[in-house]
């Protein structure tokens, strides 16, 4: 027994580990800001939130992920991720090499992760193709995936290798970004040409194959697969809004959310949420920006073109759009779930006609078998039974499902 439990103990420390040094290298990002005097507009306390957010949730589904699932390497590779996209390598190398003039400890390093970028791709696109289970996709181009992820491991390990040949030669030459300068470049630009073009194919290969695929699943990999897009896709608006709000807020936010979502869908919790999660979020977005612009529109009525105060036309802005919230936010739930979330709104739309039917109905043979299936269509349980205990209960059937 304690051959079994021995590895997956270690598995959970190393896990734990990791996280907590990925969680520590990309919050001190804030610190190095503060000495090179580049903190954000925000101030220092504004730098900690927007670090701390997509670090926090990084480390801990990864951390997570890892130690639930030990054999997956998810959970390890969004730990890997994050850790090459948040450490501060470039910023470090620049206090150490350009202010301290290389008397710091740990500058080389540094240096070496900051040119460690081809493997952040290479792991980027990896993931996509392993999840949700860790394995490549079946079928008769499993040898070749693994030869070409083997083949990508390793041109992404020789196009950063220019970071270990300059440390070790000592030749640590860092430009104003904290990188290495251009004309260090030298042999390694084929392999990071080939990691770039290969990593955009593959990229590309898997957006492709998503559709049928998504087309082909069900039940819970469905359920997985929409949590993965989710999470895609609010990282993909985050990152691209443009303004100081969607870089300083809604960016942090957005890159949260991805390994959240990921996380959720490997350890296969609460899956069945996805849908209410979507329609909540999409038709709350809807009655925000209504109610808003109500709320513009009469302040700005009652203050340019009628005779009333600033003060009185909030007031009656804020009470009127009060007033509204509750049957707007109804009408526009029901809409959503109309789009989004059909399985709620057949649901419902199954309850409501079995409470029509009910009121007509004398037979118990036929009313018990009509409510055995509208429990089962509405609520898919694992098994239900139905009990009367006389007739004169028929309007009020108690349920057992389970």
């Amino acid at each position: 027994m304690s051959a079994i439990v021995w590895p997956r103990r270690t598995a959970q420390v190393a896990a734990v580990v990791f996280g907590v040094f990925t969680l520590g290298i990309g919050l001190a990002s804030v610190p190095i800001d503060g000495l090179l005097h580049q903190t954000g507009p925000g101030g220092a306390v504004i730098d900690w939130l927007v670090s701390a957010v997509p670090m926090v949730s990084a480390a801990a589904v990864g951390t997570l992920v890892a130690a639930r699932r030990p054999g997956n390497p998810i959970g390890w590779m969004l730990l890997a991720i994050f850790l090459f996209a948040a450490a501060p390598a470039a910023e470090y190398a620049r206090l150490d090499y350009r202010v301290h003039h290389g008397t710091l400890p740990f500058g080389g390093a540094a240096v070496v992760l900051g040119e460690a970028w081809p493997v952040f791709l290479v792991l980027l696109v990896v993931l996509l193709w392993l999840f949700p289970d860790g394995r490549l996709p079946p079928g008769r181009w499993r040898g070749v995936a693994r030869v070409l992820v083997v083949a990508g491991v390793l041109a992404g390990l020789a196009a950063s290798a220019r970071g270990v040949a300059a440390v070790a030669g000592h030749d640590i030459r860092i430009d104003a970004g904290g990188n290495l300068t251009a004309d260090q470049n030298g042999p390694w630009k084929i392999p990071m040409a080939v990691v770039i073009a290969g990593s955009l194919a593959s990229g590309l290969t898997w957006l492709v194959v998503q559709a049928p695929r998504y087309r082909r699943s069900a039940g819970e990999r469905r359920q997985q697969l929409k949590w993965l897009y989710t999470g895609a896709i609010v990282f993909v608006i985050s990152v691209f809004l443009p303004g100081q709000v969607g870089n300083d807020l809604i960016g942090p936010l957005g890159a949260a959310a991805l390994p959240v979502c990921i996380g959720v869908a490997v350890l296969k919790y609460r899956l069945f949420e996805i849908d209410r999660i979507i329609s909540r979020v999409i038709s709350y977005a809807i009655v925000t920006a209504v109610l808003a612009g109500v709320f513009a529109g009469l302040v700005l009525l009652a203050t340019a073109a009628l005779p009333f105060r600033t003060t009185v036309g909030v007031a009656v802005a804020t009470l009127a759009a009060a007033a509204l919230f509750n049957p707007l936010r109804k009408r526009v739930q029901h809409a959503v779930d109309r789009r989004f979330n059909r399985a709620r709104y057949n649901a419902d739309l199954t309850v409501a006609a079995f409470a029509s039917r009910l009121k007509d109905g004398v037979d118990l043979d036929s009313v018990r078998e009509d409510l055995a299936t509208v429990v089962q269509k509405t609520l898919e349980p694992a098994h239900i039974s139905v009990w009367m205990t006389n007739a004169a209960k028929l309007a009020e059937p108690p349920v057992a499902a389970g």
